[in-house]
């Protein structure tokens, strides 16, 4: 996971797609999913926290 792509194909994995037509509505979806999904156990530590890094970084690109 390297890009906000990356933490999309996560997502994915998960069966989770995130398209609402807004970036910034799209990105604030995915960063509640990945927090959920840390939450509930589903992702380690260092791959929740690359996912936010990631994420505040395309929020910041906006």
């Amino acid at each position: 996971m390297k890009d906000y792509l990356g933490v999309l194909q996560l997502l994915k994995r998960f069966g989770i797609y995130v398209y609402t037509g807004n970036r910034k509505d799209d990105i604030d979806m995915v960063q509640s999913e990945v927090k959920d999904f840390y939450d509930n156990g589903l992702l380690m530590k260092e791959d929740y926290l690359k996912a936010v890094l990631i994420l505040r970084s395309e929020i910041a690109k906006l």
